[in-house]
């Protein structure tokens, strides 16, 4: 079948991704009289929240800030909690593709497997794994920071008789851990979520920690009687400042220094924000936490001397909480906590320290290490994405010149605003590399991305443009630009996923834009207002 097929279904935009993002650009592209589908791999609305259903998987971003700004929205939902887990957001997605009636337009069990551009006719054309095909003028994707698991190849991985199971991949029937023996390789998010809460099921924990988790108290409220964390007339304000603060929330770094206050006076502030839970200790401390090396260290101290007060045994005390700062804070991804530190005080739970006993191989019955071989049946790899770039390179979209994406990214990341690459037409993004992303709460994001690319659409549409090119030059600004504004932080400096340390042979390189969100937003709508400079559009 040709690129040109009669069998391929025409359509102004094609989305990909049933997220927060690819659910906010069908809804208003058809608004604007789009003729638009949207296609998700999966089997329903909700993203990383469709296949997030392992035990103890929730949001860590508190609500309201966690939702659509849509008043026919916020105004018929109500939320059982500040922190809602992974299923009472599946509902809130089947809610909001009920309310905006998306279904009509929506293909699940759809994954994107190529896209090829036209020149001569100013179309993708789009192929699923499924064999379905598609042609549109504009092709967004929405696949997120964390569409590509990540699973080491260790030796003899094969040969394990238990259940392997990567928490993304997570049964919708469940799993049967009650009374088992579970390991859980890595302390991420989801490692810290997934032990907090078998913990007190599973015959045996054992966790296998490469780096500490400096993860914060969540400080969860269950909502009783309809009553939510504000009354719903304070909505419009609080949505209106998300922009406006650092990442996206309704609180940012207050704007003096750390060493600026009394010791007391820090005291007593650390403290206020340590009691409000959530993301406060991070995101609303003082403003040269991420950029000053003392300022960071002082951050770290608290944060030491409350968690290692939490734990016993003075050898799991000094892995979970060393002295001295395994990296900078705040520069890893932080996770909240209900009781994680706590679980290591029982004697089913175990820690291993996999770089004084590293991990040898996957035996039959479990894994062994350099110190012993540890008998498991059920082995839980928590061991993360190959995040921002890793589940846009997996699709094969061809340039203009017929270059694969992953070929022009293979040594060094190249975006113009985080949603555009030079050489592919039409194409946009959204929380991905060179944006906020993981530094924004997602709806801000979404929505914030989203409708500034639908504002170049309908500039296209409006002028007769069938075809618009990122310029080169303004894609190398930047790409500037982040590497400029990481280095003024201390970010570069600790291996993370946000410079792409988490996976072998990925380029190291900043990913994110860390200039904050309000930064971001101020430049998105500098490039409107200005005509879109970088861009190169032809009729």
């Amino acid at each position: 079948m040709s690129l040109g097929s009669p069998d391929a279904t025409e359509l102004d935009v094609l989305v990909v991704g049933a997220g927060f993002g690819g659910v906010y650009q069908l809804k208003h592209l058809r608004e604007q009289g789009y003729k638009t589908k949207l296609l998700e791999s999966g089997g329903n609305y909700g993203g990383v929240w469709y296949w997030n259903r392992y035990p103890g998987a929730r949001v860590d971003s508190s609500i309201p800030h966690y939702e659509f700004d849509d008043p026919a929205l916020w105004s018929t939902w109500t939320w059982k909690q500040r922190f809602p887990d992974s299923c009472e957001l599946r509902a809130y997605f089947s809610h909001v593709a009920k309310v905006w009636d998306l279904e009509k337009d929506t293909e699940f069990n759809s994954l994107v497997k190529w896209a090829r551009w036209d020149d001569s006719e100013c179309l993708w054309t789009i192929s699923t794994e499924q064999g379905t095909r598609y042609r549109a003028r504009y092709f967004l994707l929405n696949t997120g920071f964390a569409a590509k698991r990540h699973i080491p190849d260790w030796k003899g991985i094969e040969t394990f008789r238990g259940s392997l199971v990567h928490p993304s991949y997570w049964p919708q029937r469940g799993l049967d851990l009650k009374g088992k023996k579970v390991a859980i390789i890595g302390t991420g998010s989801t490692g810290v979520q997934l032990a907090t809460e078998l913990s007190s099921s599973v015959g045996e924990l054992v966790v296998f920690q490469r780096t500490p988790n400096t993860a914060l108290p969540m400080n969860q409220v269950n909502y009783k009687d309809g009553k939510q964390a504000l009354e719903r007339e304070a909505y419009p304000d609080l949505f209106k400042s998300r922009p406006l603060s650092f990442s996206g929330f309704s609180f940012s770094p207050v704007p003096h220094n750390t060493f600026d206050d009394s010791p007391e006076k820090r005291r007593a502030f650390y403290e206020a924000l340590w009691g409000e839970g959530d993301f406060k200790f991070w995101l609303a401390n003082y403003q040269d936490l991420l950029f000053v090396k003392d300022a960071n260290d002082e951050a770290y101290s608290f944060w030491r001397e409350k968690t290692r007060s939490r734990i016993h045994d003075p050898r799991v005390r000094n892995l979970l909480a060393p002295m001295e700062a395994p990296y900078s804070f705040g520069c890893k991804r932080i996770s909240l906590e209900q009781g994680f530190f706590e679980i290591f005080n029982e004697s089913h739970v175990h820690l291993v320290d996999v770089n004084s006993t590293p991990v040898e191989m996957f035996t039959e019955k479990g894994i062994k290490t350099s110190e012993k071989e540890w008998e498991f049946d059920c082995i839980i790899c928590a061991t993360g994405f190959d995040s921002l770039t890793g589940g846009l390179k997996q699709i094969d979209v061809k340039s203009v010149s017929g270059q694969p994406l992953a070929e022009y990214w293979k040594n060094r990341t190249r975006t113009y605003l985080g949603m555009a690459v030079s050489g592919y037409p039409n194409l946009f993004f959204t929380y991905g590399p060179h944006g906020p992303t993981a530094f924004c709460n997602g709806p801000t994001c979404a929505q914030m991305q989203g409708d500034w690319i639908l504002g170049l659409l309908n500039r296209m549409k409006e002028s007769g443009e069938r075809k618009v090119l990122v310029e080169k030059s303004y894609e190398d600004e930047w790409c500037q630009t982040i590497q400029e504004v990481a280095l003024k932080s201390l970010v570069p400096g600790t291996k993370s996923w946000y410079m792409g340390d988490n996976i072998p042979g990925k380029p190291r390189e900043p990913l994110i834009y860390l200039g904050g969100v309000p930064s971001y937003y101020s430049t998105l709508n500098d490039v409107a207002a200005a005509g879109y400079p970088g861009f190169h559009f032809e009729k």
